[in-house]
C-alpha cells in the first residue's frame, strides 16, 4: 500500500460527536472519502448496512482476521471494529483524502503506520454532558452506559497525544474551528 495518499483521522469517546464531524465534512467537501468500518455490534435505528458501518457477526469478523483483510482492528465497548485496506487504497488512488472516526487504538495504530496523518480528538464539554449525550441517543439509555463512561475517561487523558483536541461544545462553532484546521492542513505539500 502506497502512504503517498492525505488521511485525517478523528477520535473521540462515544457520544462526543465524531461521526457529526466526519458526515458534515464529507457532505461539504468532495476532497474526502469516509471509510466505512466492520463491526460486530448490533445495528441501532436509523442505521443500515453501509450506514455508517458494514455489520457482519463475529465469525464473519474472524475470518476476515485471519485473511489479512483489515489494515487495523480493535476490540472497543466489548465489540469489534475493523478498517479494511482495500477502502483507504481505492481513496488514494482517485486522489481524495480519507477520513475516518475510530477509537483511540485505532488513532493510535494509523498514525504510527501513516505518520503524516492529522489526528484530531474531539471533547466533550464535560463528563455529565457526554452521560448525557450518550443516553438520549438512541432514546434509551444504553445498557453499556457505565462501559463506555469509563472507556470515555481513559480516552480523554490520552487526548493531548493527539495533532489537534477540539471542545464539542456547540457543535457549529467547534465544526467551523475544525474545518478551518483541515482546510489549512489541506494545503500543505
Amino acid at each position: 500500500m502506497t502512504s503517498d495518499g492525505k488521511m485525517l483521522i478523528l477520535a473521540a469517546p462515544s457520544g462526543a460527536g465524531k461521526s457529526s464531524f466526519v458526515e458534515k465534512i464529507c457532505h461539504e467537501d468532495s476532497r474526502f472519502v469516509d471509510t466505512v468500518t466492520y463491526t460486530t455490534r448490533a445495528m441501532r435505528k436509523g442505521e443500515s448496512e453501509g450506514k455508517p458501518y458494514h455489520f457482519v457477526s463475529e465469525e464473519q469478523f474472524k475470518s476476515k482476521i485471519e485473511s489479512h483483510f483489515f489494515i487495523e482492528w480493535a476490540y472497543v465497548h466489548n465489540h469489534m471494529y475493523g478498517t479494511p485496506f482495500y477502502q483507504i487504497e481505492q481513496a488514494w488512488q482517485i486522489k481524495k483524502c480519507v477520513i475516518m472516526d475510530v477509537d483511540v487504538q485505532g488513532a493510535n495504530t494509523f498514525k504510527a503506520k501513516f505518520p503524516k496523518a492529522l489526528t484530531v480528538f474531539i471533547l466533550p464539554p464535560s463528563i455529565d454532558e457526554l452521560r448525557r449525550r450518550i443516553a438520549i441517543r438512541d432514546g434509551k439509555i444504553p445498557a453499556d452506559l457505565e462501559v463506555r463512561m469509563k472507556n470515555a475517561e481513559t480516552e480523554m487523558k490520552l487526548c493531548s497525544t493527539f495533532d489537534v483536541q477540539i471542545i464539542n461544545d456547540v457543535f457549529e462553532v467547534s465544526y467551523a474551528g475544525f474545518k478551518k484546521i483541515v482546510d489549512d492542513w489541506l494545503k500543505q505539500p
